[in-house]
């Protein structure tokens, strides 16, 4: 079908700017864009945005799908249903499963599931080794073959060197991404918030900003060994950016991602334990976080995700630091991204870079344009509409979101994937 979206503020993260204009899609693929108003074919479909934003959709890159083994947690349906919701067009899903995806049978199995269930693109990525041990590397070739993105073994910190060498030797050689979780994994074993006065008080096990630093400069100097392409995951503490970005002016092939989280929320946050707000790495100062959202406006940081790691209640309804980490995010990725929009931190065009664009060329996929022939993979919001979360009206199975009863800004009212539309608000 083809569909003309007219009276849209276009976001072109390509070209930095944000247009007055008119979209056309035909298929699956964008026609045209332009400021002016086309003649309207006789056979569209004309979709007003009223002056609402039309933007490539997200490609969120680490979303936790738990299928196989903790299906009851969250499953490619009700995944690729948030995604929709939340305006996600492409979820690039974590290996971090039960079994870890490290073979290419698992990568198949989890790979028509998706095409099955999910309304969304799904890319997976493998395991860098086998059961994300940190011993053996998986099979990277055959992986590739199979479909894999990019390889990683999540918060499960390869330690061994000379193991994450081989892998990075072997990864550069066949040109695959490797995906590196800066946490140093003895002094982070056990902690539950960011040291300090404030988790001294809590009396909370805590780990120091250093430990990102130190585990970010061993994998840089692996990579500068090996020639390896290297994305760290989650950059969160100031001590880590000037590292990361003397790597880039060395030419190293190396990029890097942050969570929404770490970029709205602080340590303080935890101060009555509420479990949803414990995540991995902990939640930084107020000063880290402001650091690296200025390092996403200036380019320095690319990437930014939900890092969508659903846990149940019965995981998170435990003592602080007994309680599984992480939260839910392809919903609430949009909304919480408006809140460094609205506080003058990122503009629109940039933000969208780093939501779209830089996470599709980072994985070669051909999303996060708005240019004629990119894919049809859209989203329609409203950047103002105000609105009070609840979490029980998440799509996710799991419903650990620290923004519940959190008044927020920013609202998908359509989302589009290869030109249908698979998410239409009420």
């Amino acid at each position: 079908m083809r569909r003309v979206f007219v009276n849209a503020r276009l976001i072109d993260p390509e070209a930095g700017r944000i247009l007055s204009g008119t979209l056309v899609t035909d298929g699956e693929v964008i026609e045209s864009v332009t400021e002016s108003t086309p003649k309207l074919p006789a056979d569209a479909e004309i979709v007003d945005c009223n002056g609402k934003y039309l933007a490539p959709g997200i490609v969120d890159l680490g979303v936790k799908v738990c299928e196989p083994g903790e299906r009851h947690k969250e499953s490619y349906r009700s995944a690729g249903l948030a995604a929709a919701a939340g305006g996600v067009t492409t979820m690039i899903t974590r290996p971090d499963t039960d079994p870890a995806i490290d073979s290419p049978e698992v990568l198949e199995f989890v790979t028509r599931r998706a095409n099955v269930a999910a309304p969304v693109h799904v890319v997976p990525m493998a395991a860098l080794t086998k059961g994300r041990a940190g011993r053996e590397m998986t099979e990277i070739g055959f992986l590739m073959d199979a479909g894999a993105a990019a390889f990683t073994d999540c918060d499960h910190v390869v330690s061994d060197a000379k193991v994450f060498a081989r892998a990075l030797t072997y990864a550069s050689g066949l040109g695959a991404l490797v995906i590196g979780h800066p946490q140093d994994p003895v002094l982070s074993a056990g902690a539950a918030a960011t040291s300090g006065k404030f988790a001294s008080l809590r009396g909370l096990p805590a780990v120091s900003p250093m430990a990102e630093r130190m585990a970010l400069d061993r994998d840089l100097a692996l990579v500068e060994m090996t020639g390896a392409r290297y994305h760290a995951d989650q950059i969160t503490t100031t001590r880590a950016l000037p590292a990361l970005a003397r790597a880039k002016r060395n030419g190293l092939d190396v990029t890097a991602g942050v969570g929404i989280h770490h970029l709205t929320l602080n340590a303080l946050d935890v101060a009555d334990y509420r479990t949803f707000f414990k995540l991995k790495p902990p939640l930084r100062d107020e000063d880290d976080r402001l650091a690296v959202a200025q390092a996403v406006a200036e380019g320095l940081i690319d990437i930014i995700s939900s890092m969508h790691t659903p846990q149940d209640e019965e995981s998170k309804r435990l003592p602080f630091e007994e309680a599984a980490s992480g939260a839910v995010g392809l919903e609430t990725l949009l909304p919480a991204a408006m809140q460094l929009v609205h506080g003058g931190l990122i503009d629109m065009p940039t933000l969208w870079r780093a939501l779209s664009l830089n996470p599709a060329k980072r994985l070669g996929l051909p999303g996060g344009r708005l240019a004629d022939g990119a894919p049809a993979d859209l989203v329609l919001f409203d950047a103002d509409a105000p609105f009070v979360l609840d979490r029980s009206r998440l799509r996710s199975k799991s419903l650990n979101t620290p923004f519940d009863g959190m008044r927020m800004q920013g609202k998908v009212l359509a989302t589009y994937v290869s030109g249908s539309c698979v998410y239409e608000a009420d």
